[in-house]
């Protein structure tokens, strides 16, 4: 409820789309937006989307599970399937990042199909630290995904309402509940650069204990202290560069 007041996520007359992998952060998203579209004082309906990346012939038959779950919650479900595995395998690119433009994607499609405004992805706090981090140690850049964006390009707003939630707070929830989990399909599960990041700050937190709220903390615009100015040109400093090398230079 903070995050959807905080950043001000649903209007009146908005369709969600939500991002349902099976995982334990989607399915409480979808029975989350379902609590909510019920209770609060916004109209606005809800459908989900599974996509299909082809890792396991099984994985369509599984994801009828979801159908029957969103069926209980009166959104409708769709289940797309769209050939990620191959493009992976004739492509020489990081797999996450073929994986998941493909999967945004296929998204934002069938939401433009449907006549939706808004996206709902599960991600959570952790995520939002995880990436955070990983963009520092790989980019050298401080940022992260935000709570909300609009694409201009499809003209689709993208909202995150577990922003706030913690990953052991959905594990607790989603173990509560028995809601029945889908396991990822994903044949590098567990052994992405994502959970050597997920893994290096539970080792940090053994030294620095709060060192997940300082992360979370250094996430805000108002945290930036003082920082170097960006790196100057050759052009930038060639003024400068002339008025130290003149004096230096031998007489003739």
């Amino acid at each position: 409820m903070r995050a959807l007041v905080e950043f001000d996520m649903i209007q009146d007359g908005d369709k969600i789309l939500i991002g349902l992998s099976g995982g334990k952060d989607s399915l409480l998203l979808t029975y989350a937006l379902s609590i909510f579209q019920k209770r609060l004082a916004k109209n606005f309906s809800l459908a989900a989307l599974t996509v299909d990346p082809n890792f396991d012939e099984n994985f369509h038959c599984n994801a009828e599970k979801l159908t029957e779950f969103c069926k209980t919650l009166g959104i409708e479900h769709r289940i797309e399937s769209v050939d990620i595995a191959d493009v992976i395998h004739a492509q020489n690119k990081n797999p996450c990042f073929t994986c998941a433009y493909f999967r945004r994607a296929a998204i934002n499609r069938v939401a433009n199909e449907l006549g939706a405004n808004k996206v709902a992805y599960a991600h959570h706090l952790d995520d939002a630290v995880e990436t955070f981090l990983m963009s520092l140690l790989s980019s050298g850049q401080l940022t992260t995904f935000l709570p909300k964006t609009f694409l201009s390009r499809t003209n689709i707003t993208v909202i995150r309402p577990l922003i706030y939630l913690r990953e052991f707070e959905v594990k607790s929830f989603i173990a509560k509940n028995n809601f029945d989990v889908l396991k990822s399909p994903c044949p590098i599960d567990g052994t992405t650069n994502r959970q050597t990041v997920k893994n290096l700050i539970a080792d940090l937190r053994k030294i620095f204990p709060d060192v997940f709220n300082h992360l979370t903390a250094a996430m805000r615009k108002n945290s930036v202290g003082d920082l170097w100015e960006p790196i100057k040109t050759r052009k930038q400093m060639r003024e400068t560069y002339f008025s130290y090398v003149h004096r230096l230079a031998p007489n003739p």
